[in-house]
């Protein structure tokens, strides 16, 4: 979450709050204090992502065998000093942090178009002050640490919640993040990530005890503090005017610049003088002008209580509870939503838990360009594969009749692509891909063992992306990492109408050239200049990757996760060379590097896509693209885009081709609206 001016009023009014540590002597006096047990820090790794990512390319799509580097950099200089690691991942969004989640994509959808123009101007790759993390980046941190054997959790709840409450409830040593809802948490001492010296060993420990002192208040007073400054539960606008009285009362007379540095020390101000019961809650809400029954105030400070713990801000019979509510799970069989809780809580499974459980997903940004009218968003790309996926999870669910359009459950996507403004989700229909004798029941793809269970299960996966047809030629494909790219390739190739046998050749090339590659002769490439639609396919390629993942849990693990990973299989600045060079006019030997035996399996891979997708009526022509710095690809070809401030005219796309639900716009003031997937509507995109 965050608090609001709270990180500002630590660093710049208060330092007294950071005390500096050394994690040695603290793992030590750890051991004297708790004889017989290690200590263990867990890590907010949705914090560290940006702290891991050291690499100075980061708009390429991932410098992944770097990345994996630095996290066993990271490994190890814990492991010298005997502290353990727990990581703790985000799993899901809960509805009270929706809006605050909404705000947060489309602000990071102005940034992500900053980047795109200053590419097309400079042809660079923009400063760090720009530094957008690569596409997909959490998601393949959390497999990446599950590789190297360390504890990984997914949480099934507000992950800062799960990351207090398990760390007080195991006597953790610390929490490692940079959130400033861990001052707020009565839980074990809260580390700074953004101070972390790793050859050190030190960094800044923020503690609870001094911020109360400083601000004359008791720990119990802290979450009420969190609400009335503002967090993701109470918004800025419920609470500005009593802040801003606060401030008035606190500081008469004095300069603006001040006054905002000391508005945290005003409300706690406020808060000492009033009654700490629930009467005194009550005054509060009055003076924000909250007429709720079930108060927002009260939901703010109990989401900040461990199982168990109380407040006397709250009513006696208020205790926050020690497990979660779950919904009405939209599957019925408790033993496969018992098996996929168990996946998704062990970082073995993406997706499918929330499918099945709350029958919503998301998905935060991803660094493409929504003015490049010749390239569409991730989300809009895999939608077909995703409901197959839906349709694979909840068949079993479908009502009495299959062949009749109202048969079709809906799964609520909050996705970001161009024109939605995620005033709502999409309400996108779970269609079961086309199987002989149909969808296999989750029982047996997820837990039946043999040989004709492992051939359905693999049949099953390439159902997903419409090309089931195909399984002899991808199964004598004897690298199983080689053959799942191919795959998503393939659907790469069938669903972007746009994409040109160069763009093939470059991806098909850094897959192979990356194999004997290690991530010291990956740092050293250099790339000549930086291409927005390189940029952009690049993070298309990395989202099939995390597609391929959920698809892979779906469809009961045909393919062993490691072999899925994008440091088996991607480098951004390798691929974005040999993007350049590609539509640069270089030949299949230049490629691949001049190797003999790359370039036969380059040919080999090349004509099975070739195969796949002449018989699915898609011709893959040569476009070779002017690579003209500071141009955008749309000046190429003579036009202009028809892209608007708020989205995009879809059907002007080249890559349209009907196989989307069409916007239903009226005039000019409507465009920029997201067009809706009416819910049972039932249409299959063709392939």
């Amino acid at each position: 979450m965050g608090v609001k001016g709270l990180q500002q009023f630590v660093d710049h009014i208060c330092p007294a709050v950071k005390v500096w540590v050394d994690l040695k002597e603290m793992a030590e006096q750890y051991r004297c204090s708790h004889p017989g047990r290690s200590p263990v820090v867990i890590v907010d790794t949705l914090a560290c992502l940006r702290y891991w990512y050291t690499s100075g390319a980061w708009v390429h799509g991932g410098q992944w065998r770097e990345y994996l580097e630095s996290l066993k950099s990271f490994v190890r200089a814990f492991s010298a000093t005997s502290i353990e690691l727990v990581f703790v991942f985000d799993g899901v969004i809960e509805e009270k942090k929706r809006d605050e989640w909404i705000k947060r994509r489309l602000r990071n959808n102005r940034e992500i178009a900053t980047i795109f123009q200053y590419i097309k101007a400079t042809a660079c790759q923009p400063g760090r002050d720009m530094f957008f993390i690569p596409s997909g980046l959490a998601t393949f941190t959390c497999f990446a640490l599950k590789s190297l054997g360390l504890n990984v959790m997914v949480s099934l709840k507000e992950a800062d919640y799960e990351i207090a409450s398990y760390a007080r409830l195991n006597d953790g040593m610390a929490i490692l993040s940079q959130d400033t809802d861990f001052l707020i948490y009565d839980t074990v001492p809260y580390l700074s990530i953004s101070n972390l010296s790793l050859e050190k060993l030190t960094t800044v420990m923020y503690s609870r005890e001094n911020l109360c002192h400083a601000l004359r208040l008791q720990m119990m007073d802290l979450p009420l503090l969190a609400c009335l400054l503002g967090n993701d539960i109470v918004s800025e606008s419920v609470v500005g005017r009593l802040k801003s009285r606060c401030l008035a009362e606190y500081s008469l007379g004095g300069p603006n610049a001040r006054q905002r540095k000391e508005m945290v020390a005003a409300v706690a101000c406020y808060i000492s003088r009033v009654d700490h019961s629930h009467s005194g809650l009550k005054e509060v809400k009055r003076n924000l002008q909250l007429h709720s029954g079930e108060s927002l105030l009260e939901k703010g400070v109990e989401c900040y209580l461990m199982p168990g713990q109380s407040s006397p801000w709250l009513p006696l019979n208020r205790i926050s509870p020690a497990t979660p509510q779950c919904e009405m799970p939209l599957h019925s069989d408790l033993k496969i939503l018992q098996f996929a809780r168990e996946k998704h809580f062990k970082a073995e499974s993406s997706m499918v838990y929330k499918i099945l459980s709350t029958g919503e997903v998301d998905c935060s940004n991803t660094l493409e360009d929504d003015m490049d009218p010749d390239l569409p968003g991730q989300a809009i790309v895999y939608r077909s594969a995703r409901q197959s996926v839906y349709g694979i999870l909840l068949a079993a669910e479908s009502y009495a009749q299959p062949n009749s359009a109202t048969s079709c459950r809906t799964i609520k996507e909050w996705f970001v692509y161009p024109g939605n403004l995620l005033q709502q989700p999409d309400l996108v229909p779970a269609l079961p891909p086309e199987l002989p004798g149909g969808i296999p029941d989750l029982q047996t793809l997820w837990l039946a063992e043999g040989s004709v269970v492992e051939e359905l299960r693999y049949r099953t996966f390439l159902a997903c992306f419409g090309i089931q047809d195909y399984i002899e030629e991808f199964q004598h494909l004897k690298d199983p990492t080689v053959a799942a790219v191919c795959c998503l390739l393939a659907y790469i190739t069938l669903q972007v109408s746009t994409l040109s046998l160069e763009d093939l050749n470059a991806y098909l090339a850094q897959m192979l050239c990356i194999q004997d590659k290690s991530a010291d002769q990956l740092s050293q490439i250099q790339v000549p200049r930086v291409d927005s639609r390189a940029v952009h396919l690049a993070s298309l390629f990395i989202r099939g990757l995390a597609m391929l993942i959920s698809i892979n849990s779906a469809c009961g693990f045909p393919f062993k996760m490691v072999d899925l990973m994008p440091w088996e299989v991607f480098d951004g600045k390798l691929f974005h060379t040999k993007y350049l060079q590609s539509h640069s006019g270089s030949t299949m030997e230049d490629l691949l590097e001049k190797n003999d035996v790359m370039v036969h399996k380059f040919q080999k891979l090349k004509d099975l896509i070739n195969t796949v997708c002449a018989g699915k009526n898609r011709i893959i022509q040569s476009q070779p693209r002017p690579l003209v710095p500071g141009r955008g690809m749309s000046d190429f070809h003579g036009r202009g885009s028809h892209h608007t401030s708020q989205g995009a005219h879809f059907s002007h796309r080249p890559w349209y081709q009907g196989q989307h639900p069409q916007p239903r716009w009226t005039n000019s003031a409507q465009r920029g609206r997201r067009p809706q997937v009416r819910p049972g509507f039932c249409h299959r995109r063709p392939l």
